[in-house]
């Protein structure tokens, strides 16, 4: 027996189904290259475009393939990104990142980085347009001596610091908000 589906079952399955495949995630403005994001629209919670945002990101983490992005870092991308196609004026818009333990590896030029690990840095790009557009990247001096990793391996305006706890809690003190994924 052939069994009917009813015509407003089918329209909202549709429905359903066209609009996963509408949303698409996007980057830019700020960072183009990096830090795709989707669009949130009616939005009951709004942004302050007046406010200052000022992110503080604890870079830890890193992927243990040596030829794939850390994600964390690109966080920060997302961060300016998304607040950016949402109407916050860049100039309100501070990302810091502190970046120690495992993640060490990943603020070294492409040269320091095919000496260790054969491959070009997956992150040198996205370092550089952090730098770029004023973000701060800051290197815990306690990571750089117990992994190897001296100031001149470093990607350029990468700054080393006394240690990442000391970092944290100057940003802090400065008003940044600490961001942990």
């Amino acid at each position: 027996m052939l069994k009917i589906i009813p015509l407003s079952f089918v329209f909202i399955l549709f429905l359903g189904i066209a609009s996963t495949k509408a949303q698409t995630k996007t980057a830019g403005p700020i960072i183009k290259e990096f830090g795709k994001v989707f669009a949130v629209g009616n939005q009951d919670f709004k942004i302050d475009s007046t406010t200052t945002y000022k992110a503080v990101f604890d870079i830890m983490h890193s992927p243990e393939d040596k030829e794939t992005l850390n994600k964390s870092i690109e966080t920060a991308a997302r961060f300016l990104n998304m607040h950016a196609q949402n109407g916050v004026p860049i100039d309100r818009l501070k990302v810091a990142l502190v970046v120690h333990n495992a993640a060490s590896k990943d603020i070294i030029t492409n040269e320091a980085y095919q000496k260790r690990y054969g491959t070009d840095n997956p992150n040198e790009k996205l370092i550089k347009a952090l730098l770029a557009v004023g973000g701060k990247v800051i290197f815990c001096g306690q990571s750089s001596e117990s992994r190897g990793f001296p100031k001149g391996d470093l990607i350029p305006g990468v700054q080393l610091s006394l240690s990442a706890m000391t970092a944290l809690i100057q940003l802090q003190n400065e008003t940044y908000r600490l961001i942990k994924f």
